[in-house]
């Protein structure tokens, strides 16, 4: 297996056991994060962020929370994992089945450099907040409104727990 291809089994092997220091443990320190939700910049922003839905998702009952991963690919560059998570979203405890394509690239330790991960935002907000998901999910402007939302949760968390 290539080194990258195990980086990737690791990140994801720890994320299925909602282990956020392995996971953070993955990226390099200058390394950029990017989907739906989230634009971060560093180790320690990436880090904090999977702290934060890691215990958002053992907060809501690990019985409900599961992750799958496959089609891991990696090479000296780059690399792809589709992946799927199912879990009680935090705020209104509905159940959401998102899936998610992610890419990567590598520094040449072995490390992530980036990670984007992209996943159909409307059928996230549909499942996750019910009713106005459903009516607004599908415009921008709610999802630049989510992300405001999700940067002032990790700042706040970022503030608490630094």
């Amino acid at each position: 297996m290539h080194p990258n291809a195990q980086t990737l089994t690791r990140f994801y092997t720890a994320f299925a056991a909602l282990d956020a220091d392995a996971m953070g443990s993955c990226y390099s320190l200058n390394a950029s994060f990017d989907d739906p939700a989230f634009s971060l910049q560093g180790q320690h922003e990436i880090a904090a962020m999977w702290h934060m839905l890691c215990n958002a998702a053992r907060g809501n009952g690990k019985q409900d929370w599961r992750l799958d991963f496959n089609n891991l690919q990696a090479n000296d560059t780059t690399g792809h994992v589709h992946w799927e998570a199912r879990y009680a979203f935090s705020a209104t405890r509905r159940q959401v089945h998102n899936i998610i394509e992610a890419d990567f690239t590598f520094t040449p330790e072995g490390l992530i450099a980036s990670h984007r991960d992209q996943f159909d935002f409307w059928r996230w907000s549909r499942q996750a907040l019910g009713l106005g998901g459903w009516v607004l999910g599908w415009a921008p402007f709610f999802n630049k409104q989510v992300r405001k939302q999700t940067r002032a949760a990790l700042d706040r968390y970022l503030a608490k727990n630094s």
